[in-house]
């Protein structure tokens, strides 16, 4: 059994250490447009370049009014917002119409309202498509109904994105977390994104790490048509990341970057709340492959849970690797209170957390396949279209 510990414990140990040293000399790395030295506007010899903000919405009659009237607010001179109302069956749609006739709106706000969806499309990409056909601007921003942007986010995005010069921009929202259940498991969506996806690398050309992130994708209206538009993407779950990944893949600079709370989202109520939300999203992870779901699912225990479990279960000199993949996590918890509102103690729920993220995929996994597809916002997608659709 020590031979066990021994070898768990120090695969274990090399996985969290590896992270916590590359999170640790990446990170810093990363630019946070927040910052004085991001406070002004791009510089290009043509002047501010045109943008295009693109708002999908469907059923989001809470948030739309309040999510829109923050773009309309927002302190640049050059830019257009489009809103699709894809198939609202609440007051989305009379929500932002009552919006666009308000004296802010003035020729900034266009609505759209879709009535029927195309075969082999989602009704999300369908209404960005629909939406980016007619942007005139210069630059495309995808975000979401629920966001919320303060006056300066556009522009210092826009600074930075021109000074790098990047084609693909990613900033990370502020989230919006009011319980301890929201905070506890989006402590550990963010240390498993940490891990799968190494922020610090997408700016790296020779590597495969990239990002999306469905509350702020602004990619360069050029790239977005080489790439063949979210026509290329009409099937994908994950559009925000797949976006990200095809920018990325076709060699264009793609960045990330911290803004604090230039852009924010409550993206969930409740523990509960999480689950729900990425019970749509997690077989699509797995490329909806029962197989790769279990062998993943068992990974994310191991992973996740072992260093818990063999730090009592061992004895002696095995319980050291252990520590040191206990002590590797926690780091990556302290390093994210610094940008969150997550404290570092919440380390002490990650088995739980953990937990509640298995039954998730397991819950995904088993109700993709036995409804033989996925329903979201109401329209039911077969899991055949989904899986010929992938990117």
């Amino acid at each position: 059994m020590s031979y066990f510990h021994w070898i768990a414990g120090s695969i274990l140990a090399l996985a969290w250490f590896s992270r916590i040293v590359g999170a640790a000399l990446g990170m810093p790395k990363i630019a946070d447009i927040s910052l004085p030295e991001w406070d002004r506007s791009p510089a290009t010899p043509q002047g501010n370049p045109s943008v295009t903000l693109i708002v999908p919405a469907c059923n989001e009659e809470e948030t739309i009014a309040q999510g829109l009237r923050s773009l309309l607010a927002l302190d640049y001179d050059n830019y257009e917002v489009i809103a699709v109302n894809d198939r609202s069956t609440d007051r989305t749609g009379e929500i932002m119409d009552r919006v666009s006739a308000s004296p802010a709106a003035h020729g900034i706000l266009k609505v759209l309202h879709v009535r029927d969806l195309p075969a082999h499309w989602l009704g999300k990409t369908h209404a960005m498509w629909m939406a980016a056909q007619q942007a005139k601007g210069d630059w495309l921003l995808f975000t979401d109904a629920d966001v919320l942007f303060k006056p300066d986010a556009l522009r210092r995005a826009l600074a930075y994105a021109e000074a790098e010069p990047a084609d693909h921009v990613v900033l990370f929202p502020r989230m919006i977390m009011k319980t301890a259940g929201e905070k506890m498991m989006i402590a550990f969506f963010q240390t498993l994104f940490v891990f799968g996806h190494r922020p610090w690398k997408v700016a790296d050309p020779d590597t495969k790490d990239h990002m999306g992130v469905g509350a702020f994708n602004m990619v360069r209206r050029r790239v977005y048509e080489e790439i063949g538009t979210y026509k290329a993407l009409r099937m994908e779950v994950l559009d925000d990341m797949k976006l990200g990944k095809v920018v990325k893949n076709a060699g264009h600079a793609q960045r990330n970057v911290f803004g604090e709370d230039l852009i924010s989202i409550r993206w969930a109520f409740g523990a509960m709340g999480v689950v729900r939300n990425l019970t749509k999203n997690f077989f699509a992870i797995m490329s909806f492959q029962w197989l790769r779901a279990v062998l993943s699912c068992v990974a994310l225990g191991f992973l996740n849970l072992m260093p818990f479990l063999g730090i009592w279960l061992a004895h002696g000199w095995a319980r050291l690797p252990y520590g040191v993949a206990l002590l590797s996590m926690f780091l990556i918890y302290l390093g994210m209170s610094w940008r969150s509102a997550v404290p570092a103690y919440y380390f002490l729920l990650h088995p739980i957390s953990t937990t509640l993220f298995m039954y998730t995929m397991a819950r995904s996994t088993a109700l993709t396949l036995g409804q033989g597809g996925v329903t979201w916002r109401g329209t039911f997608y077969p899991l055949e279209d989904l899986r010929n659709g992938l990117v």
